[in-house]
């Protein structure tokens, strides 16, 4: 019988995927740790102690690793650790996904591809509802860390590269969970679509700031507090994924002026370094 544990980290949006299937994202460190244990017997149990994780988003990405055959003969135990919170647009459930598929993989499935291990977690986010396009550009920071320019109509990445460790990500988790409408997103397409182009050419703070003045007027933010940040150092911000939180990336020597500017709204504020580093899984 075996145990593995695998780790991803998160990551927050550079240009929103939503409107045109085109994404840009940067990883972060905050991270998510799966265990997976298999014993005899049959049936997955999932133990974390975030009640609001989607058991069926775990179900769908094990079954896409783990064949039926194996289903039949073995219990699986999933148990997660996660310091993203959920549900504000942080990338968790691609970070989780990820974990998971990565686990499975490594057990039943040690000759899998990245991008195979990658796409199960892409498929299993569609299937079960989390995600509208698959979040490929997530599941790629998230995978892989650094930025990450993907078509996820495609499935594919168009550029990538490391992410100077110099910066932070100082993050704003409003009190207000209320997100705004993904659908009007796609009114300003041709804007993202731009921003999108700048990300495609390195110009990854430009097209953050685009999508954030973008984002924030459709999904219920403030675009002012884009515009503040920036005035306060800030290289790029924007509401990240379909939000509500809100991401500014910083040399360090900046945190505590953004810090003051979060401050002065409702709601906890995160800090976490950037990330570069990859996926990494072993056995227990």
């Amino acid at each position: 019988m075996a145990k593995v544990k695998a780790t991803i980290h998160g990551a927050v949006s550079l240009v929103s995927a939503i409107a045109n299937k085109k994404g840009a994202t940067v990883g972060i460190s905050l991270k998510v740790e799966a265990i997976v244990e298999t014993s005899e017997g049959k049936g997955i149990i999932i133990q974390s102690e975030n009640k609001s994780l989607s058991s069926r988003l775990i179900n769908k990405t094990i079954e896409k690793i783990v064949t039926k055959k194996d289903l039949e003969k073995n219990k699986i135990t999933v148990t997660l650790t996660s310091e993203i919170p959920t549900g504000y647009g942080l990338k968790s459930s691609s970070a989780i996904s990820s974990a998971v598929a990565l686990a499975c993989a490594k057990i039943f499935k040690p000759k899998l591809t990245d991008h195979q291990i990658l796409l199960s977690g892409v498929e299993a986010s569609i299937e079960s509802k989390v995600s509208i396009t698959g979040a490929y550009d997530d599941a790629c920071s998230c995978y892989y860390g650094g930025f990450n320019v993907t078509d996820n109509g495609k499935r594919k990445r168009i550029q990538f590269e490391k992410v100077p460790t110099n910066l932070i990500a100082v993050i704003f988790i409003p009190k207000n969970r209320k997100r705004g409408n993904l659908k009007k997103l796609k009114i300003l397409s041709p804007i993202f679509n731009n921003a999108w182009e700048l990300a495609k050419e390195k110009k990854y703070w430009e097209s953050m700031i685009i999508n954030g003045l973008a984002t924030s007027t459709i999904l219920n933010s403030d675009p002012k507090i884009i515009v503040d940040l920036i005035e306060k150092g800030a290289l790029g911000a924007s509401v990240s994924g379909n939000g509500p939180s809100i991401a500014a990336i910083v040399k360090k020597e900046n945190e505590s002026n953004i810090k003051k500017i979060f401050g002065a709204l409702e709601g906890n504020i995160i800090v976490s370094k950037v990330n570069n580093k990859k996926a990494e899984v072993h056995e227990l």
